[in-house]
């Protein structure tokens, strides 16, 4: 499981950043999502790994 917290903000950002972070549920600044830590996952957290920031639970 892993913890994830949108740090910055999406504006200004390309549309597939954007879409990335609605797929992960995240919506606002400061939002905090847990999700599993499968492959799928990881990949979309490394695409926009520099706007989150990312902790084990």
């Amino acid at each position: 499981m892993v913890v994830l917290t949108l740090k910055q903000s999406p504006i200004g950002r390309p549309p597939k950043q954007r879409e990335y972070l609605r797929s992960l549920g995240l919506r606002r600044l400061h939002h905090t999502v847990r999700r599993p830590g499968t492959p799928q996952v990881l990949g979309l957290v490394a695409k926009v790994r520099h706007l989150i920031e990312v902790k084990d639970a």
